[in-house]
């Protein structure tokens, strides 16, 4: 991995050139909350931050849109060209997501749509600091080798600059009079000390977690899940913010004409009352104890089964936004205290 130095006065140029390659968004401060919104200034920039409501997620599976057109005379897809977006800021948990999420639709049966937006996504990684809910020591998603085009380490004085892909490979060309090769012994102390010191900002840990897929399957009958299924709104908000979460549903609109219509795609959650409805209005999974048991058996266990790790990365957005306080980190402690009496022992 090609790794470069650039100091801090030129970024503003580097955002400026970046800028002249795709439409450049990054994270922005929106009264208490952040969100990746379009960069017009360097200025809107705000790496101060620990999470956006919404991951690269967005970029990615947009909430809805079409994916065909009919009419009597048969089907058209829609593929649209997207715009080249680049993502700046992006920090690693959010990048080991896009990891999950490539795998799921750029596996053996590839997602046309989704294939389209990732070629022409360029991801920009950024170091960050923890705070309390931050949860990715945990799931071992606090560092990341790939996944992103570029990754920027912010040192004192500098950035180190870490080349991901033939994308950010490109840019670096592109930038080669605002990068030095210059890496020192002092910088890699200087980078060394700064890692150490992340680490240990940590605040907190789930010992539990490497546990998670046997611990679920001893407690798949427990009736801590009634007591969760009690506490749940069915709002989906889990699943809104979660930045691997990826279920979707399909619906066909006919057209006032009834001469034609067209197929759209969008956003579900498998905690919504409706999800597992099928025809005659059968409900496989009618109460909120069965949908929440699925999502976290799904999210902590089957994950690991199929992809070899868990669906959750650690960003803290459900331990963030869920309302009533059902998030990984609840549902992992009160599971991991069903089978333990004390932490000590599991550890």
């Amino acid at each position: 991995m090609k790794t470069y130095k650039m100091v801090k006065s030129a970024f503003p140029d580097f955002i400026e050139l970046i800028k002249t390659k795709g439409k450049l968004f990054g994270p922005v401060k929106q009264k208490s909350k952040y969100s990746f919104e379009e960069i017009s200034d360097v200025k809107d920039l705000d790496f101060d931050y620990q999470r956006t409501v919404l991951g690269v997620k967005k970029f990615l599976t947009p909430p809805k849109y079409k994916t065909l057109t009919f009419n009597k005379e048969g089907t058209k897809d829609i593929i649209d060209e997207p715009e080249t977006n680049i993502v700046i800021g992006v920090h690693p948990c959010d990048i080991h997501a896009v990891k999950i999420l490539d795998r799921l639709f750029l596996g053996n049966i590839k997602d046309p749509y989704y294939a389209s937006r990732r070629e022409n996504l360029t991801i920009i990684g950024h170091s960050c600091l923890p705070d309390d809910k931050c949860l990715c020591q945990s799931t071992g998603t606090d560092m990341v080798e790939d996944g992103f085009d570029l990754f920027l380490t912010e040192l004192d004085d500098y950035y180190l600059v870490w080349v991901g892909s033939d994308k950010g490979l490109a840019l670096t060309i592109a930038a080669s009079d605002l990068l030095s090769e210059d890496i020192s012994d002092e910088t890699i102390r200087e980078y060394v000390r700064w890692q150490q010191k992340r680490s240990s900002m940590f605040k907190t840990v789930m010992p539990s977690f490497k546990y998670m897929a046997d611990i679920i399957t001893l407690n798949y009958d427990s009736e801590i899940w009634e007591q969760f299924g009690e506490k749940c709104l069915s709002c989906g908000t889990c699943s809104l913010v979660c930045p691997t979460c990826n279920c979707f549903n399909v619906d066909d609109k006919i057209l006032m004409n009834a001469e034609e219509g067209f197929r759209e795609r969008m956003l579900d959650s498998c905690t919504l009352p409706y999800y597992s409805m099928v025809a005659g209005d059968h409900d496989f999974r009618p109460d909120r104890t069965t949908r929440l048991k699925l999502y976290y058996t799904h999210k902590l266990k089957e994950y690991i089964g199929r992809w070899g790790q868990p669906g959750c990365v650690g960003c803290g957005r459900c331990v963030t936004y869920c309302p009533v306080d059902i998030n990984v980190l609840t549902v992992s402690e009160a599971l991991f205290g069903e089978v333990c009496e004390t932490k000590e022992v599991c550890e």
